[in-house]
């Protein structure tokens, strides 16, 4: 299957030069050297290190307990595989907000430690200043509006958000402030289809749904979930492109038996 690579490198030029004819942006979280390999070999426009290593790759419950000293090590391993794809890392919980200080000293670490592209941060007004410091020191900013998984313990639930008309106003607000500081793209996460297409639609710079309907300018998920190696999370808004899960539990068992049954390994296999 062909994959369009007229971008040699993508750039957060290239992203809006994307929107600009209507071409859609393909996203993936990454967190490993291995898998950002085959990621970037398949074509895929943007790797989002995201703090979601903190489930996937750990087994937390949330995104909060991952440190920035972590989120660098999973960033420079995703940095060196990639030879195309945009690297973004998202700026782990407790690192922007409340401190813009602190945002641009863990921005600046994780630009200069892991030779990350750009950062994410969750909110809108309400870090307005982290987000200003950070583009003031010269590093792409992506937001991040609608569920915030940063901030579950406020929500208390992982559900649809700005359903009414109320909380949809304040996105679309946050969404245009972003856009006017100096944000290169927006992550719109569960927010009903129509409100995805609404922003999309206002904002010149893209945006990047997870559960933002079909009318987003690109779409980004899980890769762990795409691939089915993860089996237990089943929102609507994903699609399993795979059952890996399966298959490497297969591969496993027939690799233990094999063993087990001495016939692992065999003449062909030795010294």
């Amino acid at each position: 299957m062909s994959v369009h690579k007229e971008f040699k490198r993508i750039t957060t030029h290239a992203l809006q030069a994307m929107k600009n004819r209507g071409e859609r942006i393909s996203m993936l979280t990454a967190y490993d050297y291995s898998m950002a390999k085959i990621l970037d070999a398949g074509g895929v426009d943007v790797l989002l290190v995201g703090d979601s290593a903190s489930n996937v790759m750990a087994g937390h419950e949330t995104t909060l307990p991952i440190t920035l000293d972590q989120m660098i090590y999973h960033a420079a391993s995703v940095v060196r595989a990639v030879e195309r794809a945009l690297v973004v890392v998202d700026l782990p919980f407790g690192h922007y907000q409340g401190s813009s200080h602190k945002a641009l000293d863990s921005t600046i670490r994780i630009m200069k430690e892991a030779g990350a592209h750009a950062v994410k941060m969750e909110g809108g007004a309400e870090i307005r200043e982290s987000v200003e410091r950070v583009l003031s020191a010269g590093v792409p900013v992506m937001g991040h509006l609608g569920l915030t998984p940063q901030s579950i313990y406020k929500f208390g639930t992982y559900t649809v958000r700005a359903k009414k008309e109320v909380e949809a106003e304040k996105l679309i607000e946050d969404a245009l402030l972003l856009q006017e500081i100096g944000c290169f793209a927006i992550v719109l996460e569960k927010i009903p289809a129509t409100l995805g297409k609404r922003v999309s639609e206002t904002l010149k710079i893209p945006t990047i749904g997870i559960g933002g309907g079909q009318h987003t300018d690109g779409q980004v998920l899980v890769t762990h979930d795409m691939l089915g190696i993860t089996k237990d999370f089943h929102p609507r808004f994903l699609r399993r492109y795979a059952e890996l899960f399966d298959v490497i539990k297969e591969a496993v068992e027939q690799y233990s038996e094999d063993v087990k049954n001495r016939n692992f390994p065999n003449d062909k296999e030795q010294y």
